[in-house]
């Protein structure tokens, strides 16, 4: 097949357009923050949450409802990303706030959401964090629920369940959950709002709430454990759960982070704002107001619709914005003096329960999260301070250099905010049907550690570089391709380790360089992109999808560009895509969910991708074909 080109003038032009586009963007202190999109749960999660508080706001949620009904399936429900598959969790959530909001249970939109709902075994079928949402508002009784006895609050290190061994955003979720499960508030539901419709059977008749498939026989202990535990804890001291309900609140106050939230993400947020209300705190109450304000500052309002994110992302939207623009020829100061600041040098967070001797050093990923640094924001940032070369990021660079070497896990990886967070029996308790309560090192987030500490100077042969190279070979999947945590999926993940052994100094002609190269031009597309669906974290096969999206196949060019095969036909035809597909003030359509929260379970559009990833990919071909260097010289 004859590789389109793009001409150096259409080239030129596409680059400065997509610049132009990224810049009307940027904030005026030099900061990016995109929205950041998930699927329905989590609007249908605060509308319930109004509800439970009686807090309605109808304008608003009249506009979430416009929301939910645009994003419903041709299925009849709600997936967990665009032109997705039925999911029963998301769809029972979608339909009960639908109904809160007002909408007629006999409306054909609500119909065909009920009648997909039963078919797929009726609301009795959701998962674990639905039906504790469903127990508040007494959908279902809180038997429906695993047993998490607060007493967790009181567990040694030492014990196989810790509140240190799950991942911190499983832990900051927990905590104000415990205290909701132990003291089982009912919501105010002022409009008396029910889903009996939803169900097979009626709950107070199923019998097999905590069931199946078990991954292992793990699971089938725990459901053991949890029979036990259903029985015993009547039985516990009210002495020591007070202390526990102390304990919790503890926690969640040290860690209330402003107007940014708990942990920074919603679902943490939404549990402490609950918490503070079951235990009588006026909704004046400094904590509580704050909590509830950190809810509200994630909403999306437009004029005709509205939705809730699930965090915001500003230090990673700057931080790659940044990169883009530096290939590109812009100036990134402005971004690099806003990030700078940012880094957490006086908070010894969570982490520190397994590097107790480590100084802090991180940046976390939205404004604000001092106790819960990011490793893979902080590489990314590291790398573009690097790449600015002002003599005032030295300081934070060499402290990042620090906490990130610090962070490494003995298997020599990084996993995106703990180290050693492997006790892999957790993800079989019944509470973890989500399959991802812990933070394992992954092959992407220890690429960019790899890329960081490469860029700054470390040597190939220092044991920290050996152990990670060492690493990310074994994780190399058998068809050349690397699993991609936090990005979807295998191309995402192939990039992000290309970038890291070419920035290491491996060999382009080395096999396992070699091997991704012949991996990522088998799964080009036809139209010379690359598209992969979100169901490769599950079935699917990897780095295919029914259409191409321009952050996938610009990760995939950048991946082969790293891989020294910028003069590959099919390095051409990705470009030519990128620049054929570009509208006309600059900017690309991408509807696609191209990121990831919890595979399987929760995913992500971040609308910054569609900008910076095809300008980072352009102006580098650019780069790399004029300039002098046949080698990119930089981690991303």
């Amino acid at each position: 097949m004859t590789a389109p080109v793009v001409d150096d003038p259409a080239l030129l032009d596409a680059i400065s357009r997509a610049t132009d586009a990224l810049m009307r963007h940027q904030r005026p202190d030099g900061h990016f923050v995109f929205e950041l999109e998930a699927d329905a749960t989590i609007p249908a999660e605060y509308v319930l949450l109004e509800h439970f508080l009686d807090r309605i706001d109808a304008e608003l949620e009249a506009r979430i409802g416009v929301y939910l009904r645009g994003i419903q399936g041709e299925h009849g429900g709600w997936p967990l990303f665009h032109d997705g598959g039925f999911n029963v969790s998301a769809s029972v959530k979608a339909y009960f706030a639908l109904k809160a909001i007002g909408d007629d249970p006999d409306a054909p939109h609500m119909r065909r959401a009920r009648n997909a709902i039963l078919a797929a075994g009726g609301a009795e079928r959701t998962n674990v964090f639905t039906r504790a949402q469903l127990a508040l508002f007494q959908a279902v009784p809180w038997r429906a629920v695993p047993v998490m006895p607060l007493e967790i609050m009181h567990l040694p290190l030492w014990f196989p369940f810790h509140l240190s061994k799950v991942s911190y955003w499983s832990r900051t979720v927990m905590v104000p959950l415990l205290v909701l499960m132990a003291l089982r508030p009912k919501a105010r539901n002022p409009r008396g709002i029910g889903i009996p419709e939803l169900f097979r059977t009626p709950p107070d008749q199923v019998t097999d709430w905590i069931r199946g498939p078990y991954r292992s026989a793990w699971g089938r202990f725990f459901k053991g454990v949890d029979a036990a535990l259903r029985a015993a804890e009547p039985l516990f001291p009210k002495a020591s759960s007070r202390a526990a309900i102390d304990k919790a609140v503890a926690f969640v106050t040290e860690r209330l982070n402003g107007e940014d939230g708990l942990g920074a993400i919603y679902p943490a947020m939404a549990n402490t704002v609950m918490m503070f209300d079951t235990l009588g705190y006026p909704a004046d109450h400094p904590d509580a107001a704050i909590a509830w304000q950190s809810v509200r500052r994630l909403l999306v309002i437009e004029p005709d619709r509205a939705y809730c994110q699930p965090c915001l992302s500003p230090v990673w939207d700057t931080s790659l914005a940044g990169h883009a623009l530096a290939e590109a020829g812009v100036a990134t100061d402005a971004a690099c003096d806003w990030l700078r600041p940012l880094q957490i040098t006086d908070v010894v967070g969570d982490w520190a329960v397994r590097r107790p001797d480590l100084r802090p050093g991180g940046w976390a990923f939205q404004y604000n999260n001092p106790h819960y640094p990011d490793v893979d924001d902080t590489a990314v940032v590291g790398l573009l301070l690097h790449r600015n070369g002002h003599p005032a990021h030295i300081g934070a660079i060499e402290r990042a250099r620090e906490w990130i070497i610090g962070m490494q896990s003995s298997d020599g990886g990084w996993g995106a905010f703990e180290p050693e967070n492997t006790h892999h029996y957790l993800n079989h308790i019944p509470f973890a049907d989500h399959g991802a309560l812990l933070d394992p090192p992954t092959a992407d987030v220890s690429a960019r550690c790899v890329s960081f500490l490469a860029q700054i100077g470390m040597a190939a042969d220092d044991p920290v570089m050996h152990r990670a190279v060492s690493y990310l070979r074994r994780e190399q999947e058998a068809d050349g391709s690397w699993f991609g945590r936090w990005g979807t999926n295998y191309i995402y993940g192939t990039w992000s380790v290309l970038c890291a052994l070419n920035a290491a100094g491996l060999a382009h002609s080395d096999p396992t360089i070699t091997q991704a190269v012949e991996w990522l031009v088998s799964v080009q597309r036809d139209d010379g992109g690359w598209g992969e669906d979100e169901e490769s974290y599950g079935d699917a096969p990897h780095g295919r999808y029914k259409t191409s999206t321009p952050s996938q196949t610009a990760w995939a060019v950048l991946g082969l560009m790293a891989a020294g095969a910028t003069d590959h036909p099919a390095t051409a035809r990705g470009i030519a895509f990128l620049a054929g597909v570009q509208k006309a003030d600059g900017e690309w359509t991408e509807a696609a969910y191209t990121a990831v929260g919890f595979p399987r379970v929760f995913y992500l559009r971040y609308h910054g991708y569609k900008l910076y990833f095809p300008l980072l990919a352009l102006a580098r071909y650019r780069n790399l074909r004029h300039g002098n260097a046949s080698r990119t010289e930089f981690g991303i």
